[in-house]
């Protein structure tokens, strides 16, 4: 399976903002974008130029790309479901987006990074409404349950998550600290989703 290995630092200096690839990291000093505020690269301190409606709108597009951890092809898959349902395209990709199984594990709090999440997700340490998922990009339903396996409760890396990034003020969400484990309570609104983009410039970009 392809995957991005290169420094994650870069991708936020390149977007130009946190995206929160890496944990506690980014909430603290030792950030790239705290360090070094500029686009990576020989020439990134000297790039002066005018950004052309091609270039906002393919930045917006790697921006979020990235901020959910998906190559060009599965994203490009979301953005044509999305494109083929009724609705408004962008927000319906997002919604998508949002309610991967990955996504949500880290949306929880059940884990520091969406990365981090992916491989918790790989490893089979979540059940979804009871059965084991180890899938991803998995679809998560409004009423369905995620929930921690018994096996895997004591695991280090999930109790630090919940005590430093666990998002309970997400009111699409529910979070059960006690069972570990939360619950989809329904597709969330655009304006519910907490990532600055603007999604309109990815379908102008795709529908072109």
């Amino acid at each position: 399976m392809a995957r991005y290995r290169d420094a994650n630092c870069k991708l936020c200096r390149r977007e130009g903002e946190k995206l929160f690839l890496k944990g506690t990291r980014c909430q603290t000093d030792k950030c790239a974008i705290e360090r070094r505020g500029y686009a990576p690269g020989q020439h990134g301190q000297s790039r002066r130029f005018k950004v052309s409606n091609f270039g906002m709108q393919l930045r917006e597009k790697q921006k979020v790309r990235r901020v959910y951890g998906i190559l060009e092809k599965q994203f490009h898959g979301y953005y044509e479901r999305a494109a083929r349902r009724l609705g408004v395209t962008g927000e319906l990709l997002l919604q998508m987006l949002e309610c991967r199984l990955d996504n949500l594990v880290y949306r929880l709090g059940f884990a520091p990074s969406r990365k981090a999440a992916r491989q918790l997700v790989r490893h089979r340490h979540f059940m979804v409404d009871g059965r084991i998922v180890d899938i991803p990009s998995f679809q998560v339903r409004p009423g369905q349950i995620i929930k921690l396996r018994d096996k895997s409760k004591t695991m280090d890396i999930i109790h630090d998550a919940i005590k430093q990034f666990a998002q309970t003020d997400l009111g699409w969400l529910r979070l059960n600290k006690a069972t570990l484990e939360g619950e989809l309570l329904e597709i969330p609104k655009r304006q519910d989703i907490p990532i600055t983009a603007n999604e309109q410039l990815i379908v102008e970009l795709y529908s072109k």
